[in-house]
């Protein structure tokens, strides 16, 4: 497969998965699994902030998109609290408290337990020599593979960074990708952390490039994906732009924002828009802390607050309503169980 530019990510996510799924390369069923599958798949997105399918067919979820993100950038692998946001992702845990392979987060900060930071590696490394080709942070571990009957080794290998024209670009290698669900998730992470390091290098963000060894639909999800690809072709292109990350180190207002997810995460605290509008944040993370806020309100079934779905940007609203549509409907119950 060549590789291919586009404007955003939803432009395409939709190229890929309509190729995936009408016009696949290969049929294989790894571990059981029946999918359509591409190989070698590469492409550039022009503006990666613009990271989010606003298809509504699509449903995406962007709290957990968000919390994933952050997941990594804790550095965390425990499966509470990435399990809060995603239940089923509780079947890749081999002992029921961790995540290996899925959490990235570890890799990043502490790869193999050494103490290697490599986030403050590719920071040096950039800083030193902005023409760096050597800002690279390992993901895959080669010892995922000698444990046997591995039910979570990571699909990602590598992300690498370089400065170019005063921009910071981010490369993602994958050996593999879900191109209707993980794909969707992945570049969510990967360019929110591209976004956090171009802001910490004091460069504005540059392109993202996607290379993946095995792009894949699998069979279970055919109907669902038709239903997208066919909305797809039926609406105009469009809608509210993403919010931009703030300029400047964002890593004091992520602490925060951690901080206050652990929180509305456990139930411990709730907060209404007076208490969101004095928090000591800029905008862009204010409204991430609503936005768990809101989930806080569905997952605990404490009904959800309207006065705190007005605090949210078009684009998270939308997301919010489009995966829980029963708050469309005032003569439903507020809450309904996460799907």
């Amino acid at each position: 497969m060549t590789s291919r530019s586009f404007a955003s990510f939803q432009d395409a996510y939709l190229w890929y998965l309509r190729e995936a799924f009408e016009r696949p390369e290969y049929r294989n069923a790894p571990r059981g699994a029946k999918s359509s599958e591409l190989i070698g798949v590469s492409y550039r997105i022009a503006d990666p902030v613009q990271r989010v399918v606003s298809l509504p067919s699509r449903r995406t979820n962007l709290v957990f998109n968000f919390a994933e993100a952050l997941w990594y950038l804790a550095g965390s692998n425990r499966l509470p609290h990435i399990e809060y946001y995603a239940p089923t992702i509780a079947r890749y845990s081999a002992d029921g408290r961790t995540l290996t392979g899925t959490a990235y987060g570890p890799r990043i900060f502490d790869y193999g337990g050494a103490g290697l930071d490599q986030w403050r590696s590719v920071i040096r490394t950039l800083t030193d020599d902005r023409d760096s080709k050597r800002a690279v942070i390992q993901i895959f571990d080669p010892r995922e593979l000698l444990v046997e009957d591995n039910i979570d080794v990571a699909c990602t290998l590598a992300l690498q960074f370089m400065i170019r024209d005063d921009r910071l670009c981010g490369v993602g290698f994958m050996r593999a990708n879900d191109a209707f669900r993980g794909m969707a998730s992945d570049v969510f992470s990967f360019t929110l952390l591209l976004e956090v390091m171009a802001r910490q290098l004091g460069v504005e963000v540059g392109t993202y490039h996607h290379h993946v060894g095995s792009m894949h639909v699998y069979d279970t999800d055919a109907a669902w994906a038709e239903r997208v690809l066919d909305e797809a072709a039926a609406t105009p292109a469009g809608g509210a732009d993403f919010p931009a990350m703030p300029g400047g180190d964002n890593w004091p207002h992520i602490r925060q924002v951690l901080a206050w997810e652990r929180e509305l995460r456990l139930d411990a605290t709730r907060l209404t828009p007076g208490h969101l509008s004095r928090l000591d944040l800029p905008d862009y993370w204010r409204h991430v802390v609503a936005l768990f806020e809101v989930y806080r309100q569905i997952r605990h079934a404490t009904g959800v607050d309207p006065a705190m779905l007005d605090e949210l940007p078009a684009p998270y609203r939308s997301s919010v309503l489009t995966r829980w549509p029963e708050f469309h409907r005032p003569d439903q119950p507020a809450y309904a169980k996460p799907m």
